[in-house]
């Protein structure tokens, strides 16, 4: 690896500074108060300003964004504008951001999505990957890293019911596809770990043990692959919770804890006297990204405490 600062270095400065949580912005306009969304000239407008009030009100409390493309896709060329504009403003900001776009393709295609992704309109710090076609769709990424630092976070062992289709098949004795992946990927960015010991592509494993044998599994996971940094889905609205995201957390830092609706909607399941005792037709966005905050603080805040009864 040469002299450039990996982005999984300054992720893990992020956690450290700031806490474990990444803000999911997979904003669709219905998620926008509605008096907002009705003086937008479109839905494109109203969510990209919805997000930069978001951006705005946590910088302090989000180790970094993640922002799913699919919810921009769906508005069409003014949600892609969207996107690259909300991508922007957070790295214009001095944030770090993931790009969820869970590209699995091979070779020049690769390399193309690559281009698009890490520079350009849509760059972002990282990408979300799907190894599932083979190695050869995650190693045409890896060169970003080594020239300007990118990185990248690997499906692993996600937190959908239906990851067990496929993630949970066996392939040797108390091995399963998901270590397969883990492995490739240990031995794909081994060379390259940067500052803090983790490579410059990460894991995507996900917090929602249900069983008391799902939290050992989450726990071997955490041991078995100390130079993956973990990308943690599935807490809050997916029903994880900071107990079960601790878990996969290593020495304090390894890993950011995404939630997305139960942060950038806290605005609408408001009750409270400060939401006009229920009145929510009058919310705007100054009122969301306060609410966002609140609940960012929380999520935020149960994760340390949760680090500090384990210690």
């Amino acid at each position: 690896m040469n002299s450039i600062k990996l982005n999984m270095d300054k992720l893990y400065e992020a956690v450290a500074a700031k806490g474990h949580v990444c803000i999911g912005l997979d904003t669709a306009a219905d998620y926008v108060p509605q008096k907002e969304r009705q003086c937008a000239s479109s839905d494109a407008e109203a969510v990209l300003a919805f997000n930069l009030a978001v951006i705005e009100a946590t910088l302090d409390t989000a180790a970094c964004y993640k922002v799913q493309i699919a919810y921009y896709e769906e508005l069409g060329i003014a949600g892609l504008e969207t996107y690259s504009k909300t991508l922007k403003y957070i790295r214009q900001k001095g944030a770090l951001v993931i790009a969820d776009i869970k590209r699995g393709d091979i070779a020049d295609t690769a390399s193309r999505y690559a281009r698009a992704h890490f520079e350009g309109n849509f760059e972002a710090d990282f990408v979300t990957l799907s190894p599932y076609l083979g190695m050869d769709a995650v190693e045409p990424w890896l060169k970003w890293a080594y020239q300007k630092g990118k990185g990248a976070f690997v499906l692993m062992r996600t937190s959908n019911p239906g990851m067990k289709d496929f993630q949970y098949l066996k392939t040797g004795p108390n091995r399963r596809m998901y270590n397969e992946v883990g492995d490739k990927l240990t031995e794909l960015t081994e060379s390259g770990r940067g500052i803090y010991r983790y490579g410059p592509f990460g894991a995507v494993v996900g917090a929602d043990p249900k069983t008391d044998e799902e939290k050992q599994e989450a726990i071997a996971i955490r041991n078995q692959y100390p130079g993956l940094f973990f990308l943690i889905p599935g807490y809050g609205a997916q029903g994880g919770a900071a107990k079960d995201a601790v878990l996969l957390l290593r020495e304090g830092n390894g890993g950011v804890v995404n939630a997305s609706r139960s942060i950038i909607k806290a605005w609408s399941s408001d009750t409270s006297e400060t939401a006009g005792a229920g009145k929510l037709a009058e919310a705007d966005n100054v009122f969301a990204a306060t609410k966002a905050r609140d609940a960012a603080i929380k999520m935020r805040d149960a994760i340390k405490n949760e680090l500090k009864r384990n210690a």
